[in-house]
């Protein structure tokens, strides 16, 4: 919950009777508040006229509640007057949570790679929407306990599962460590515990605003933990089972799921070149009942059509993007992709797999740091088609907090067609482009996006030369308060290997947002995109710049033409 602000009253507002003289004539509202500030003690003063005919009284600096009180009581007891009212404020509703480490959160709100969710938090934040996890399990964590409902363990393996009794109604994650190379078969290695489902909770529904952590995207939302991943991975008849029961189905020795999912998030697969019938069919089932089923696309840079779940009919299939807005190198790709979100890559291409070498760029959600059983709760990055799909399973909660009558289709629809495309490169398909909330869920609300806007643009070419800053202005007048939450700002620079750009946008004030990062691998030409910025803590009016730094020798090129519309 946002804590608003208390200002004081400084100014009223008072509606004059029709005939009265004050109503049409400003010199007789004046003598009305030299008259009303005599008998009240307070400075009073006309201000101006408003649009409706009513006269804003100023009240002569700060004054206080009782004083605001009397000089009402004073314009009320004329029998000239209609109405009196104080001039309130009110204030942008974006929300920005006070989590720890939001701001580190990139995925979330960042111009170039994010996916602009704070926006989307006026119409909803997931409630009456559960979501289940089909996953490793909950490691429990106390920036998702409030959001938790009972889940169930659909590891048939007692081996597998590690807890020595196979399926039941407890979902605790036991860990998915193997001890040795080979134990799960011919190529598989030793690893600690992932802790994957806890991770991928996290993105969806940790709790906001609780000055710890992160902030989930539908945080409001309810978390199903339902198991199915332990040690050596799971099987698809365990996770047909988990996803008929999740959705509100009945399995046969399962008690009955007490809170059905509209959402269900699958970041798990296998190679397959077609779905199994098992998965299709548990998925039509769970489609039939009301429930959306966002499946991970797969981590092995190769066409997704040869993996499952992803290939599987009535799913979201969710490829991956890195912070610079590119198709994350892991990422599978291919025509049956629907969307991308962000997933993020702690580290480059070229390092050596397994090892960390860019956490920030990273997705940062819920974790556990123990290496087998569970310890203490933490925070830690990961990357993967895994924490891309808990992306758009949280937007599909937030549009089903929203609307709740949007059917999956429905649903699937609005994600793909309110995407934008990638800033960056997409080699092989990424579907309709990286989703992005805000728009999405003000299109099934019918709310614009940016009402009323007005476009202000420089046409002046401004020359990039190597391993140099350069910046262009644009001079917004005649807007009022602050510029908007999804401020438009549209690009298009003339440059040789655009990865050797950073491009950020400089508000009046000097506060800098990065618009697109660097990427010694984006050997693309020329930087043509519009990014979406919330800008509603900044003022409209000024001069604001947009900068752009070479980073590298060899290529040059210009600023060509850039807007604001806002």
């Amino acid at each position: 919950m946002t804590t608003l602000p208390t200002a004081p009253v400084e100014d009223v507002i008072v509606t004059y009777k029709s005939k009265a003289a004050e109503a049409g004539s400003n010199a007789a509202a004046r003598s009305d508040a030299a008259a009303k500030a005599k008998e009240t003690g307070e400075s009073l003063s006309f201000e101006r006229r408003l649009a409706s005919g009513a006269a804003l009284v100023d009240l002569g600096g700060e004054t206080s509640k009782k004083d605001v009180t009397d000089v009402m009581a004073a314009f009320r007891a004329d029998p000239s007057v209609a109405s009196v009212e104080p001039d309130i404020r009110a204030y942008a509703m974006a929300v920005t949570p006070n989590d720890t480490d939001y701001a580190k959160q990139w995925d979330l709100f960042e111009a170039t790679g994010g996916m602009n969710v704070p926006g989307a938090w006026d119409k909803g934040t997931g409630t009456g929407v559960t979501v289940a996890v089909i996953d490793t399990g909950y490691a429990a964590h106390t920036d998702l306990a409030a959001n938790i409902v009972p889940g169930y363990d659909f590891i048939s393996s007692s081996t597998d599962a590690r807890d020595g009794n196979g399926r039941d109604s407890d979902a605790k994650d036991e860990g998915d460590w193997n001890a040795t190379a080979g134990e799960c078969g011919t190529g598989s290695t030793a690893g600690n515990s992932s802790w994957h489902g806890t991770h991928v909770a996290g993105t969806i529904g940790a709790t906001a605003s609780n000055a710890k952590g992160i902030a989930g995207i539908a945080y409001s939302a309810k978390i199903q933990p339902v198991r199915v991943l332990g040690k050596c991975g799971g099987s698809s008849s365990d996770i047909a089972d988990a996803i008929t029961w999740a959705s509100g189905g009945t399995v046969p020795g399962a008690t009955a799921n007490a809170n059905p999912a509209k959402v269900i998030n699958l970041s798990l697969g296998g190679a397959s070149s077609t779905c199994p019938s098992v998965y299709q069919t548990a998925i039509n089932g769970a489609v039939s009942r009301g429930t959306t089923v966002v499946v991970a696309a797969g981590n092995s840079n190769a066409n997704a059509s040869g993996f499952t779940p992803a290939n599987c009919a009535g799913v979201i299939n969710v490829a991956s993007t890195s912070r610079e807005g590119n198709r994350s190198f892991y990422s599978n790709f291919g025509s049956i992709i629907d969307v991308s979100a962000p997933g993020g890559e702690t580290r480059r291409a070229t390092d050596t797999p397994g090892t960390i070498t860019t956490p920030e760029n990273g997705i940062l959600s819920t974790l556990n740091s123990g290496t087998t059983t569970q310890s203490v709760e933490n925070y830690k990055p990961y990357q993967g088609t895994s924490m891309a799909a808990p992306h758009i399973a949280g937007l599909a909660a937030l549009l089903k907090s929203a609307k709740s009558t949007l059917t999956p289709a429905e649903i699937e629809s609005a994600i793909k067609s309110n995407a934008r495309p990638l800033p960056g490169t997409c080699t092989g398909g990424c579907g309709s482009g990286i989703a992005d909330a805000t728009k999405t869920v003000n299109a099934v609300t019918g709310t614009p996006t940016t009402p009323g806007g007005t476009t202000f643009s420089n046409a002046t070419n401004v020359t990039i030369s190597d391993n140099a800053t350069v910046t262009s202005s644009i001079t917004v007048t005649g807007r009022t308060g602050n510029a908007p939450a999804a401020l438009k700002v549209a690009v298009d620079i003339k440059h040789t290997w655009r990865g050797d750009l950073v491009v950020d946008l400089i508000a009046p004030d000097g506060t800098m947002r990065n618009l697109k990062g660097s990427s010694s691998s984006d050997s693309a030409d020329n930087v043509l995109a519009t990014y979406t910025v919330d800008a509603s803590s900044e003022i409209a009016n000024g001069t604001w710049k947009l900068q752009v730094r070479d980073v590298a020798s060899g290529d040059t090129g210009y600023i060509d033409t850039w807007s604001l519309t806002l």
